[in-house]
């Protein structure tokens, strides 16, 4: 009898550690009294084994055992990459700043 693990989705915001990706979860609920939507962000730790995972990317999480100190998630699936769009250095435009010229001070001779 297999027990039923908990997932969630959530947006890679770093992967700069080896097999371990930072992924931002957003929760929302209504508060019990003034009925506002509260937002909340939690980041979890998940275990990314082949190093797909890019910043930006979506991502299913699915509990685990304790892989480390912080790790108990792992990265399921990667449901959508991140578009990223690559500019050459020469196609970036710099529009040079107009210099202001100070006026002389006089002095009182």
């Amino acid at each position: 009898m297999g027990m039923k693990r908990k997932t969630r989705l959530g947006r890679v915001v770093s992967n700069k550690m080896d097999k371990t990706a930072v992924v931002a979860v957003e929760t929302s609920r209504h508060h019990p009294l003034y009925k506002k939507t509260i937002k909340k962000m939690t980041k979890y730790k998940a275990h990314d084994e082949k190093n797909e995972c890019e910043i930006g990317d979506t991502v299913r999480l699915v509990e685990t055992r304790p892989l480390s100190k912080e790790k108990r998630w792992r990265v399921a699936e990667i449901i959508s990459k991140a578009e990223v769009i690559e500019v050459k250095p020469e196609e970036i435009e710099v529009e040079p700043e107009p210099v202001e010229e100070q006026p002389e001070e006089t002095t009182g001779d």
